[in-house]
């Protein structure tokens, strides 16, 4: 398992189940040239669905965001 946390401002709730979408940002005032394009996630949840692997988040407000990443390893390669 990979986890990776940040101490950053979170994740609303009502906003966890799209973070994964193409272009989704959490904060829509923020534009492209501030707060990135949206793709990050989507590229990430991409990336470790090909390996039939799993990334799931756990978030606070105010006290940031843990993401953990599952990807099977098949232990009888030669």
């Amino acid at each position: 398992m990979i986890c990776v946390k940040d101490n950053g401002i979170g994740i609303p709730k009502e906003s966890l189940p799209q973070i994964f979408d193409r272009f989704y940002r959490v904060d829509k005032a923020r534009s492209r040239s501030t707060g990135g394009t949206g793709l990050g996630l989507s590229i990430a949840h991409q990336i470790v669905s090909l390996h039939q692997g799993t990334i799931d988040v756990e978030s606070e407000l105010g006290k940031g965001s843990i993401f953990y990443i599952k990807i099977p390893i098949d232990l009888n390669l030669t």
